[in-house]
């Protein structure tokens, strides 16, 4: 070979390892890049061209797909009862991606999830189109629907776990939306889409206001303001009358009094009398008296100050501030700084009628490949210990009287114990909007303990003065906490 032809073989051999690496450095380099590219309609084409799995509550799909016939996109996702699981579901949209479970588990429902990898093979040897799989919810179908219809066109969220292994039984968020509205592509798709944003819609019915509203907790904190006065000792006898005068003047302020509502027994009452009245003064006492540090520590045992709290839906995070002593006084109520999801809320109430151990909540319990086989089980995982057994049996005993003869008698179901507490927590600057009503709980049988709840109704056209968390929120609890009992016999 001449000299100039070998170097003419060198130049396209070097081309051609050229070429090599630089297939190479797309196929298995760049290839996540390049399939996540935003640009790449090719991926949106194929994750669209076979119906999506479904996400399943109590054994039914509330999802599903269908063909469409505009653009390049063969199905759209659809919803049954959208507005009432569009806080569960999230949505999947060809126009505007999706959110929570749908997002979340996106490779499962369209089928491209490594873990399906033998699905897929054998649906290549049949000749098979390639299909998604499931998502299988831990949500009670009647639970849901009892919150969601007991929230009716009041603003407000519904949560409620199993105690027991932390399973979210219903999660409900109004006012809501249908994710089937803007599915598909087409200019309507858009101008529902458009219409929800908040810029349009101040109500933000897009807001899942049960994992992603924080809202000051009012007298529903004085579980774990009584929580924390138990665990460090301040008071041991929950009947014992404490040190509180009413009213009573927060520390560090020249005069500056916190006061009960109404005509109530406060004055040096025990922690029993003042939960089942919701006595200002001896929670805001208790939390000066215990200092910021451990009220502080101690909410966080619940679940406070923790922004990782993933249902796989990440939760906002509940605050229990670092504050000066007054403000921590009414942080023990549920006020100044003091914000909770409801979420939140229900972990709280979870966490003692389980003896005092938190379990981590979650809402999806497998995931299901096309041929049935489970790809992924959930198992329980216990958070926390935020109270010891015998405390957490104290301070069942408190709200079990607040719902016996105090403030939540609107909780009661006959031949069920339930245990509660009331919250009405200020709104709007000098207090004059509409107060939050709160209003947490859960229920015992003679087979444990299945539900704790927590409801919110952030505004409503009630009368200001009959706004408050037993005639507003304790019935819808009590309503979810019926429908999972009946689901256990």
């Amino acid at each position: 070979m001449n000299k100039p032809l070998r170097r003419v073989a060198i130049f396209c051999g070097l081309l051609v390892l050229a070429l090599l690496i630089r297939v190479n450095w797309v196929q298995f380099v760049q290839s996540d890049q390049l399939k996540n590219d935003p640009h790449n309609r090719r991926v949106a084409i194929e994750r669209y061209s076979t119906p999506r799995g479904n996400i399943i509550v109590a054994g039914k799909a509330v999802t599903g797909s269908t063909t469409t016939d505009i653009g390049d996109f063969k199905y759209k996702r659809t919803y049954k009862d959208g507005k009432m699981w569009a806080p569960v579901t999230g949505y999947a949209s060809q126009a505007f991606d999706s959110n929570q479970l749908e997002k979340l588990n996106d490779a499962i429902l369209t089928g491209t999830d490594d873990r399906l990898f033998f699905s897929r093979t054998v649906d290549m040897f049949t000749g098979g189109k390639q299909k998604g799989g499931n998502v299988v919810t831990t949500l009670d179908a009647k639970a849901q629907k009892a919150a969601f219809d007991g929230l009716g066109n009041s603003k407000g969220a519904v949560v409620a776990l199993n105690p027991e292994t932390g399973a979210i039984l219903a999660l409900a968020s109004t006012p809501s939306y249908d994710p089937s509205t803007f599915a598909g592509m087409s200019n309507k798709d858009a101008e529902a889409y458009n219409a929800l944003q908040k810029k349009n819609d101040p109500d933000e019915p897009m807001l899942n206001r049960a994992l992603r509203q924080t809202y000051p907790p009012g007298s529903t904190f004085k579980i774990v303001t009584a929580s924390a006065a138990l665990e460090n000792g301040l008071y041991t006898d929950v009947d014992a009358k404490t040190d509180s005068p009413v009213p009573y003047t927060l520390p560090d302020t020249t005069g500056v009094q916190l006061k009960n509502e109404g005509d109530i027994p406060c004055e040096n009452a025990s922690m029993r009398v003042a939960l089942q009245w919701s006595c200002n003064t001896v929670f805001g006492k208790i939390s000066a008296d215990l200092g910021n540090k451990k009220m502080k520590a101690e909410a966080e045992k619940f679940g406070f100050n923790n922004d990782m709290i993933d249902t796989p839906v990440r939760a906002a995070e509940s605050i229990f501030p670092k504050d000066n002593r007054p403000q921590n006084a009414m942080a023990g109520i549920g006020q100044a700084s003091n914000r909770a999801t409801p979420l939140q809320m229900a972990m709280v109430a979870s966490a003692v009628a389980n003896g005092g151990k938190l379990m981590k909540p979650y809402m999806v319990d497998q995931l299901v490949a096309p041929n049935l086989n489970v790809v992924q089980q959930h198992t329980p995982q216990e958070m926390s210990r935020p109270l010891k057994p015998e405390n957490a049996q104290k301070i069942q005993s408190m709200m079990e009287t607040v719902v016996k003869e105090g403030t939540g008698t609107n909780a009661k179901i006959p031949g069920v114990t339930v245990g509660g507490k009331t919250g009405t927590a200020q709104h709007g600057e000098n207090n004059k909007d509409n107060p939050y009503a709160w209003f947490i709980s859960y229920a015992k049988t003679a087979k444990g303990t299945p539900v704790a709840v927590a409801v919110v109704i952030e505004g409503s056209d009630t009368l200001r003065d009959d706004i408050a968390g037993g005639k507003l929120a304790a019935p819808i609890a009590r309503g979810v906490m019926e429908a999972v009992i009946a689901g256990e016999k």
